[in-house]
């Protein structure tokens, strides 16, 4: 059988090869493993970057979200991807999602649930623990800051109310809004859940705080106490 000698990128036609191919046409003409392969800049030696790239976005469903979950040794399952390539590949995927929360950030007056899972999910969506947050506001309903509380486990996470009382009353705030992830997918509360937004509640109700919610965030649902009249 005759041996076909593969081509480099550089030997590639010009419009094939992704730098050029964004000079001339611009990002939005590639396809996502072609930025990929801009990123990481070679292959191996069976394969370009490109088609590094095509293998390793088949592997993730073609989804960038999934790849956003994807960390070093996920990607050194291939060859050719080292720590420094899988780096620079996360770095960008992790500007891309803090990107995505600035634009959301604009939206700064908070007024239903669906306003602060649209200010979260960008944060959570990929997050493998559950994180405590609390997003402090003024009377008006604007933001003043979002702040993580706590770090637990896949199943949960200890919340102290008492950072909590602290942050809202150092800045200033009027309100409140409490906001966790379910890594699991599901976002119904568990009944930690429900003692955690009534302590809560209680604790911000003294200092003459109003706890207006507490949102449950998954990848691709919310729950909200308030809407449930929980709160």
């Amino acid at each position: 059988m005759e041996n076909v000698k593969k081509l480099t990128i550089n030997q590639w036609a010009e419009d094939d090869r992704p730098r050029e191919k964004m000079m001339v046409k611009g990002a939005s003409a590639l396809s996502d493993a072609e930025l990929l392969a801009i990123l990481v800049g070679s292959g191996n030696t069976e394969e370009t970057a490109v088609e590094l790239m095509r293998r390793l976005m088949m592997d993730c469903g073609n989804n960038l979200n999934n790849l956003g979950r994807w960390g070093v040794n996920e990607f050194s399952q291939y060859k050719g991807m080292g720590p420094a390539k899988s780096i620079t590949i996360m770095a960008a995927l992790e500007l891309g999602r803090r990107r995505t929360v600035q634009d959301v950030e604009e939206r700064v007056a908070i007024r239903c649930s669906q306003d602060i899972y649209k200010l979260f999910h960008p944060i959570m969506r990929d997050l493998p623990l559950e994180e405590f947050w609390v997003l402090l506001l003024n009377q008006a309903g604007k933001v003043i800051d979002k702040m993580r509380i706590s770090i637990g486990g896949i199943a949960g996470t200890v919340v102290d109310v008492r950072p909590v009382l602290r942050e809202a009353l150092l800045k200033h705030a009027t309100q409140i809004a409490a906001v966790h992830n379910h890594p699991s997918g599901n976002c119904k509360p568990s009944n930690e859940d429900k003692a955690v937004t009534e302590c809560l509640r209680k604790a911000s109700g003294t200092m003459n705080i109003r706890l207006i919610d507490h949102v449950i965030v998954s990848e691709s649902c919310y729950y909200s106490f308030a809407d449930e009249g929980l709160i």
